[in-house]
């Protein structure tokens, strides 16, 4: 327990996940850990992990050698009557049970304190999946973009809200005044109380970008000195250490959950670039000039075959397709 200070709760999580064989050793924090332990905890967290996979502790057996022990050792053990013989026992056989925990020392200990006891729950998407909801314990959704990942524990709710997200998600959270609802991003992390928010893990910049719809929300960098409260409107954007907050000029923002796209004189480049993000579909002109286009028009869940044929429609083009790539021409 001296020694639970040294390293931060995220240091911690990660050596968990390594002692459990969720990650592998190549590590910078296992390697400084495993140096400085001379209490042989690895080995411990082993046998941990052993009993609790083979069998319940029976407690009988281990308040019957206590008791031979007693025994041994002159100790009154004569019985008592009714309610005493009860609370002797009861108390003995809890003692029992505290002396093998006890016996594995700051490992039971850490456990229980970080939660690493408790089930790892993954949700994740493929290519050619979006949209996926997740219902959390606390009544909150998460909706999960193409390529995207969330993790919680089994015990969300019970001491704190947080989730780990890899990708893009859109968040709609309960209210809950006490426990805060955090999300870890990797390179930042994102702090609600109840409110709507989008979040890119990585976008074009390798930045999180975070859009706030309702409520307000602050973003952080993983060291947690960079701060930024959001608004509703507003998207920040925090990448080692450097952070930006503007108003959101994007109509079709959130389009890879709606479906429905809506342009009004915008370039087919940024046409594109949309379709890319909400239908995973990749455009290319094999003429510049072709980007340069502009376009009025609403595209409302709709199949790639249909927009591509559309596009070509409305502006006299012809296109090839070489594997899952667009190539638009001029006639």
């Amino acid at each position: 327990m001296k020694n639970t200070g040294k390293l931060t709760d995220r240091e911690w999580e990660e050596l968990a996940s390594i002692l459990s064989e969720e990650k592998g050793k190549q590590s910078e924090t296992y390697n400084q850990f495993t140096a400085q332990d001379s209490y042989d905890t690895e080995k411990h967290w082993k046998n941990l992990n052993k009993m609790s996979s083979e069998k319940e502790i029976n407690v009988d057996n281990a308040w019957n050698k206590v008791h031979a022990r007693m025994e041994e050792s002159g100790a009154p053990t004569e019985a008592r009557s009714g309610r005493s013989i009860f609370m002797r026992s009861t108390f003995m056989k809890i003692a029992a049970v505290s002396l093998i925990f006890l016996s594995l020392g700051s490992v039971v200990v850490y456990l229980n304190r970080t939660g690493t006891l408790n089930k790892k729950i993954v949700a994740a998407t493929g290519n050619e999946q979006k949209n996926l909801r997740v219902l959390l314990p606390d009544g909150s959704n998460i909706y999960l973009n193409r390529n995207t990942s969330l993790t919680y524990r089994s015990n969300f709710g019970k001491q704190s809200r947080k989730v780990t997200l890899s990708g893009e998600a859109f968040f709609e959270i309960e209210s809950d005044a006490v426990k805060p609802f955090t999300v870890d991003a990797g390179k930042a992390r994102i702090k609600v109380l109840g409110t709507s928010f989008n979040i890119i893990t990585k976008n074009i910049d390798s930045a999180v970008e975070v859009f706030v719809k309702t409520g307000q929300v602050m973003l952080s960098d993983s060291t947690g000195i960079q701060n930024l409260v959001l608004d509703p409107g507003y998207v920040g954007t925090m990448n080692s250490g450097l952070s930006a907050k503007n108003i959101n000029t994007d109509p079709n923002y959130l389009s890879w959950k709606t479906g429905l796209l809506v342009y009004n004189g915008q370039t087919l480049n940024v046409v594109f670039k949309d379709l890319k993000r909400v239908y995973d579909m990749e455009i290319k002109a094999d003429d510049p000039g072709i980007l340069d286009i502009p376009w009025t028009i609403q595209i409302d869940n709709v199949t790639q075959d249909t927009i591509i044929r559309l596009i070509c429609a409305t502006f006299n083009l012809s296109y090839t397709k070489d594997g899952n790539v667009y190539h638009l021409a001029k006639k």
